[in-house]
């Protein structure tokens, strides 16, 4: 018999959870009608963060994703009506990407349903249970960082010395 793997279930339940806030957005968003997927709307919401329409590359390497992606997204919610393709001022061979008015209410609607859904799966925990888990969900998702997968002496993740 094998000894639990009490960082496994962890893992397992996180990803499990990721999940359903996945699959519960999904629902309130198709509930919605805006015709927006979630990589869409992460997109619209990476957007709002700019104070200036940034450049597609810039889109990319904030979401982490290759060009041609951001291409694709920006072509679907061009098409939507919810960004346009703007030059740059300074430079007219640059291309921007802006919200639409239509981007906007969209956003406002995005909001509304990631709110639904939050309040949808934290429903079952009390205000200082919520406080707790914020504060736990800050702690890995603000903590240390060093390279993945890597293995220190206690047998941990670690840095690598080479």
């Amino acid at each position: 018999m094998t000894a639990p793997d009490p960082d496994g279930l962890l893992a397992e339940q996180l990803l499990r959870l990721t999940r359903r806030v996945h699959r519960i957005q999904k629902r309130y968003l198709e509930r919605r009608e805006l015709g927006i997927t979630p990589a869409q709307s992460r997109l619209l919401r990476t957007l709002a963060h700019y104070s200036s329409p940034p450049r597609m590359a810039d889109l990319a390497e904030r979401l982490e994703v290759v060009p041609r992606a951001v291409t694709t997204l920006v072509d679907g919610l061009e098409a939507h009506g919810k960004v346009r393709r703007v030059p740059d001022p300074a430079n007219r061979r640059v291309i921007r990407i802006e919200l639409t008015d239509e981007g906007r209410e969209a956003l406002r609607e995005l909001r509304a349903a990631r709110r639904a859904a939050a309040a949808e799966i934290l429903a079952p925990l009390g205000e200082r249970e919520r406080e707790q888990l914020g504060e736990l969900l800050n702690t890995l998702v603000d903590g240390p960082a060093g390279p993945p997968c890597e293995e220190r002496p206690g047998g941990g993740p670690g840095p690598v010395e080479g």
